[in-house]
């Protein structure tokens, strides 16, 4: 007779695999390969509450590969978090719990969204370094109420992605000693073999990156699995436990093979692997009662830890009330109303200044108020104006800094902002020119798909950087980045706009906010002429109207081009036409107002529209009504200081007026 752990460990084999069967769709060699790994780290070490998924002193369990999704879910009904038989048994199928790849904020217990590889990996890294801030700030003798790990399950295609290389590094330069990941060394992708096209040794490699690297030599043993992560508990560096496992473990024609990575077994060969393993065939989904009374013991057992918790945070809050409720609105994301008093509002000043440098104002601002604002750059913080002058950097001796140095690691920063957010706690960003967010878009795309409160500050925005020329120059950015569903993308215009652009970032706790910055100064607009920058929560607004009369065009842009179509205005009103000017910041913050206040900004009797933006104009057709109507940049830029570059490339005012003159007439 079989122990209770090897009937609880086939429980989370044979549950997986018969979600991905019923599916008929899934990948299940991972669970079937990683079970004892899983059952391991849950059972021995993880703390959670299934009754409160949010616990904030709970462990992170991050699985990395997230196409073995089935053994999440199985771990998480077997637990007693709220997520049913029937929902395992609607695997990947519309309206369920259990998609394909794990999504953050969808099913209960769910840590981060993972499928595209490295993310996971990259995300616990932010994970850890939230652990350990909060940590530094908080605890105090015999009252730590931060203290916990992040357990990850990684796979070889996460160590073959360079976004976790990245994390990777800085994880090791930082000796965030909170990590364990346990390796799926299976040695099988896809096409194959690893020896295919990943050769080098991993574990030097990790070692170099300066993680402790254990050795499990039998995957599915539970007391080598579990020896080895009590050694990486007592290390002060992050570790690393390459476990030789075998994929699709059990089935009789596919282990070991690329076959099991991600189709069903097919139900002669599932058959055969329950006979081979002593498991009934039928029925399907089939828990015994000794695993069903295993798996719930080890959630009670989390509960408890939990209630313990709880014991001491009461004691806490009793001893440090003041600080308690900064660590409560903290979690509960309440910002309070400090920070809003300590926003900036800039002069007008015909000069102006870069939106970039209004920003770094704005974060030094308000950063007094907003412990939880947090971030870096990607080693361009004089570029970026990031800088937290208040605050010490965040380095492995000094957990109470501010400010993250993610070193020239785009694609590792996105990810690792996404894993503070992930923690809960902060309000993190990241900070690089606009032109690599093509190095981060994944990340920047799953903090829009997961809701993260993410904050993405990208500089030299278009043409106008200059000298730099077009490697460093975005043209199609600004289009590709709109098209992101739930990234609210927003491109201010002036000193005044990129303030309420921060405000707007702040406030919103639905998704991520991308700000686009100038490297050039702007004009920082005089507001008693002029609209109120507040319109920039509403994502565009009427600027001014001038000339006598009812407009007869509409002259629309974001950013530095606004202060252009504004001039143009002026020099229309000259020849006796009457103009509107609409700054448009942000589209999607347009596109949810009503379509009353739509109506009223940009109103369908005034069909003559003329659109301005340093980019390809691509989506502007929507807003002017007709594809010709846009002044852009529909190739490359030039090296050039940036005056000679507005002049070559059109983006006069003369060039404006004539286009609005052939719309007019």
């Amino acid at each position: 007779m079989p122990d209770i752990e090897q009937i609880a460990i086939n429980t989370l084999r044979f549950l997986s695999v018969d979600g991905v069967q019923k599916a008929n769709s899934g990948h299940p060699g991972l669970p079937m390969g990683t079970a004892a790994i899983a059952y391991t780290i849950w059972s021995r070490h993880l703390k959670f509450d299934p009754g409160n998924p949010g616990w904030w002193n709970r462990d992170r369990f991050i699985l990395s590969g997230g196409h073995g999704s089935m053994l999440l879910y199985s771990l998480l009904h077997l637990t007693g978090f709220a997520l049913s038989l029937d929902e395992l048994k609607n695997f990947r199928q519309w309206g369920s719990l259990t998609p394909g790849h794990p999504e953050y904020g969808l099913t209960p217990g769910v840590e981060t969204t993972t499928g595209p590889l490295g993310q996971g990996f990259s995300n616990g890294v932010g994970m850890a370094i939230a652990e350990s801030m909060l940590a530094a700030q908080y605890n105090r003798e015999n009252l730590s109420i931060f203290d916990h790990y992040v357990y990850g399950i990684v796979t070889d295609g996460d160590l073959m992605e360079g976004i976790s290389s990245e994390a990777a590094s800085l994880a090791g330069h930082l000796g965030l000693g909170k990590i364990i990941y346990c390796y799926d060394d299976n040695r099988i992708t896809i096409d194959g073999l690893t020896e295919l096209a990943f050769t080098e040794d991993r574990a030097k490699r990790f070692e170099a990156y300066g993680w402790q690297v254990l050795h499990v030599d039998d995957g599915n043993n539970v007391e080598k699995i579990d020896a080895a992560i009590r050694i990486a508990k007592n290390d002060s560096r992050p570790t690393i436990i390459v476990c030789r496992t075998h994929i699709g473990y059990g089935l009789p024609t596919r282990q070991d093979t690329a076959k099991a990575h991600g189709e069903p077994p097919g139900v002669e060969e599932l058959t055969a692997a329950k006979k081979n393993m002593n498991w009934p065939v039928e029925p399907d989904f089939y828990i015994p009662d000794d695993a069903k009374r295993r798996f719930l013991a080890i959630g009670e057992k989390g509960s408890q830890a939990a209630a313990d918790w709880g014991k001491l945070a009461a004691q806490y809050r009793a001893s440090y009330p003041i600080v308690w409720n900064e660590i409560e609105n903290r979690m509960t994301g309440e910002l309070g109303k400090e920070w809003v008093k300590a926003l900036p509002v800039f002069v007008a000043d015909e000069k102006g200044i870069a939106t970039r440098v209004a920003s770094g104002q704005v974060i030094n601002a308000i950063a007094g108020s907003l412990p939880q604002l947090v971030g870096g750059s990607a080693d361009l913080t004089p570029s970026n104006n990031t800088s937290i002058k208040e605050s010490t950097a965040y380095q492995k001796n000094n957990h109470l800094g501010r400010y993250l140095h993610f070193g020239v690691r785009e694609h590792g920063m996105g990810a690792i902002v996404n894993g503070l957010a992930y923690h809960g706690g902060f309000i993190p960003f990241g900070a690089t020119f606009l032109v690599f967010t093509d190095y981060m878009r994944g990340a920047i795309r799953l903090s829009a798909l997961s809701h993260l409160h993410s904050i993405w500050i990208m500089t030299h925005d278009s043409i106008g950087l200059g000298e730099d020329g077009p490697t460093h120059q975005p043209v199609e950015h600004l289009c590709a980045l709109r098209a992101i569903p739930n990234l609210n993308v927003i491109r201010p215009a002036d000193a005044n706009e990129t303030s309420e652009a921060w405000k707007a970032a702040l406030m919103r706790k639905d998704g991520p906010t991308l700000i686009a910055l100038t490297r050039q100064a702007v004009p920082t607009l005089d507001r008693s002429k002029f609209g109120s920058a507040e319109g920039l929560h509403k994502g565009a607004y009427v600027l001014a109207e001038l000339g006598d009369g009812a407009p007869e065009i509409i002259l629309m842009a974001s950013g530095s081009e606004v202060s252009l179509v504004l001039n143009a205005a002026y020099r229309l009103v000259e020849q006796g036409r009457s103009v509107r000017v609409v700054s448009f910041p942000c589209w999607e913050l347009f596109i949810d107002t009503p379509m009353s206040y739509q109506e009223s900004v940009l109103p369908a009797t005034i069909n003559k529209r003329l659109a301005v933006e340093m980019g390809i104009g691509m989506g502007w057709e929507r807003w002017v009504l007709d594809a010709e109507n846009i002044i852009s940049i529909e190739g490359y830029g030039a090296s050039a200081p940036y005056k000679v570059l507005m002049e070559q490339y059109g983006f006069t005012i003369e060039r404006v007026v004539t286009k609005a003159l052939q719309i007019l007439d």
